[in-house]
């Protein structure tokens, strides 16, 4: 029962995520809640993440990346991809330049 309880989310944030501490605070935020998964600035200047874990915790951590850190400005958050597994921890990964 408990495997149901989790989700794993790809999401892409759009807006001034880029240059203003935005990976390095979804890194700290999501351990802060305990998810695994990975964080990347994407080619076209938004940021990519997954997220995966306990589902109140995952919805939890999407209402944070709707913020951001202080500089930043979210305007567009779409959640591309549900399901999927990833592996334990959670981390920055170089820019996704496609």
């Amino acid at each position: 029962m408990a495997e149901a309880a989790n989700k794993t989310v790809t999401v892409k944030i759009e807006g001034r995520v880029q240059g203003v501490y935005y990976r390095a605070w979804t890194e700290q935020t999501a351990r802060a809640l305990g998810l695994d998964g990975s964080v990347r600035n994407a080619s076209d200047g938004s940021v990519e993440a997954v997220f995966s874990g306990p589902a109140d915790k995952v919805d939890e951590m999407l209402r944070r990346c709707a913020d951001g850190p202080p500089d930043a400005r979210v305007t567009k958050m779409t959640v591309t991809k549900e399901g999927g597994s990833v592996g334990p921890g959670f981390r920055v990964l170089g820019t996704n330049w496609r």
